[in-house]
């Protein structure tokens, strides 16, 4: 077998790829996403970006429902999302083999909250497993598969940031293909209606004193052995990766790698065999609540907080291990804030907001960064769809007067994943609100994945396209306008206009994104020195491609896209095209 460097969202699609994975469902999140985009490459695996994560859960669920063992993938919010699906489906069970994939983000990398999905599993009552590194990634899918079958229940496979975007040594299996579970219509398993429910719940209860029990005696939990038994460390996933390199083979190790359910017998042992116990988990004190509920004396929390993703300085300096000095910078790094690319087609809508003092109530997606200086363009962002709901709310709250100068604004990918029924409700229940579309064409923040809107599937062929103005219409709302962000003036007009009105209306923002391969620059801009008034006025556009040099604007030709909105920003012609 070969050996490979392999990235831990490579390693998961690796592993459903060996053990028989026949489809895959999911919608883009970081830092899930490349599970996903790896999946797609191998033939043998059906791949697809679904709507949202509810949809992908309930598409897998189908899938394994039909014979074929499937998976979906999606980030922690995500599965705020599919959550619906996910408790009824510990009642159902499975079929073939399901593996719903998550990626918890602490320290907020690129997410909204730092959220703890082993909750989910706790409270879904779902087995749940998480590896340390690559290999062990693909091993464990394998086993969750087996899991999955053995006992009739989907099972999370939990991954972090941290081992999904970093690398290490895998080896190279073969595709074990299963045969198909024969589909037998089975409503009293399957249809969960009360009466049926209640029957599965027991089933449930019964399933998860199984699964302890396996926890109990599994290899997936296991002990590394130390030299010094003065502490015990019991840890899972990433949490691993940094003790063991803080204290090598000094102390022993429990790694979990069952989070839900969690053994109690071999705990216990393990406790017994050393004299102090300490917990190393980030986030939430789930090992730590286990433990010490079931009459375990261990430290966790107050030696490690709640806050953000651990380092190996952490680790060391709560094991009070002085010797383990590790590379500090004397200098501070210069901080290098979050911003929309040069010629962002976002930035001139936000602009206009702005120059109009609207509140703007916002979405998910990198036109998030509306909010950062100069700009300073949006009031709230909440949650995948939130900003069209948010903004009816408050206008409903705060009555007409605000009406004339509140926005909601959601991208493509968002509003096909969950602002429709956001628009549906201020459609319905008639309140003047005004949304603001940044259709660019593509879901930008995850790196460019296809939606329903583009035209193009997950695998880049032609597939059917929502047409935006036409499900605004079916909708409920009877004026819609399409603008290009480049055009100050127009975005000016309508978005007076659209406010002015007395009834619910949609604007779509429509240029494609700077960095769609097929969208060609322009070359970059110069700066007449003798016209530039050292005004600043294009200062207050944000665009990174612009700095005041010498009291006078100048362009960073590497940077500039030729978009031309600085020229419309200029009152002395400063901004002029290279040959001009």
């Amino acid at each position: 077998m070969s050996k490979e460097l392999m990235i831990g969202n490579a390693a998961v699609a690796r592993g459903l790829w060996e053990a028989g994975c026949s489809v895959v469902s999911s919608y883009p999140g970081t830092p899930s996403t490349e599970i996903t985009e790896f999946a797609a490459l191998y033939d043998e695996i059906y791949a697809e970006w679904a709507p949202n994560e509810k949809v992908a859960m309930e598409v897998a669920f189908g899938a394994c429902l039909g014979g074929k063992r499937s998976a979906c993938a999606m980030k922690h919010v995500g599965l705020n999302v599919a959550a619906d699906p996910l408790f009824t489906m510990s009642y159902t069970g499975v079929n073939a083999g399901l593996i719903i994939c998550v990626a918890d983000d602490p320290g907020m990398h690129s997410s909204q909250n730092e959220q703890d999905s082993r909750h989910y599993a706790i409270g879904a009552k779902v087995p749940m497993i998480e590896a340390c590194d690559s290999a062990e990634t693909i091993e464990f899918i394998k086993k969750a598969y087996e899991i999955s079958e053995k006992f009739d229940t989907p099972v999370i496979f939990r991954t972090v940031t941290r081992i999904a975007h970093s690398q290490s040594i895998v080896e190279l299996g073969e595709r074990n293909m299963p045969e198909d579970k024969k589909y037998e219509k089975n409503g009293a398993k399957y249809i969960m209606m009360p009466g049926n429910a209640i029957k599965r719940h027991p089933v449930v209860e019964q399933r998860t004193l199984d699964l302890t029990e396996f926890a109990e005696t599994d290899s997936i939990n296991r002990v590394d052995e130390g030299k010094d038994n003065s502490i015990g460390i019991i840890t899972s996933g990433s949490g691993y990766q940094y003790v063991k390199e803080v204290v090598g083979d000094k102390y022993p190790v429990l790694k979990l790698g069952m989070l839900n359910p969690m053994p109690v017998r071999k705990i216990k042992e393990f406790a017994a065999s050393v004299k102090r116990v300490i917990v190393v988990e980030e986030l939430d004190p789930i090992i730590e609540n286990h433990c010490k509920t079931n009459g375990i004396d261990v430290e966790g929390k107050e030696l490690f907080g709640y806050l953000g993703e651990f380092t190996q300085s952490t680790v060391a300096k709560a094991l009070e291990l002085a010797e383990n000095v590790y590379v500090t910078l004397d200098a501070a790094i210069p901080v290098r804030p979050p911003m929309m690319c040069a010629g962002c087609p976002h930035r001139g809508m936000y602009y206009t907001l702005a120059k109009n003092k609207c509140n703007v109530m916002g979405d998910i997606g990198c036109y998030t960064l509306g909010a950062m200086p100069p700009l300073n363009a949006m009031d709230s962002t909440l949650c995948m769809g939130g900003s069209i709901t948010a903004a009816h709310g408050f206008n409903k709250a705060q009555g007409a007067d605000a009406e004339k100068k509140t926005v909601a604004v959601i991208g493509d990918s968002t509003f096909m994943h969950s602002g429709m029924t956001g628009l549906v409700n201020v459609s319905y229940n008639a309140s003047n609100t005004t949304t603001i579309i940044l259709d660019n064409s593509i879901t930008g923040m995850t790196g460019h994945q296809q939606n329903p809107t583009t035209g193009y599937n997950l695998k880049g062929d032609v597939a059917a396209k929502v047409d935006l103005e036409a499900l605004c219409y079916a909708l409920g709302i009877k004026r819609v306008t399409v603008v290009d962000p480049y055009d100050l003036k127009e975005c000016d007009r309508v978005l007076k206009e659209e406010l002015a009105a007395e009834e619910p209306s949609v604007i779509i923002s429509r240029r494609p994104c700077v960095l769609l391969k097929y969208v060609k620059a322009q070359k970059p801009l110069v700066v007449n020195k003798d016209k530039c008034r050292s005004c600043k006025a294009c200062m207050k556009f944000g665009c990174p491609a612009i700095s005041m040099h010498d009291g006078k604007a100048e362009i960073d030709a590497t940077l500039c896209v030729g978009c031309g909105v600085c020229e419309q920003l200029c009152h002395f012609d400063a901004f002029e095209r290279q040959g001009e």
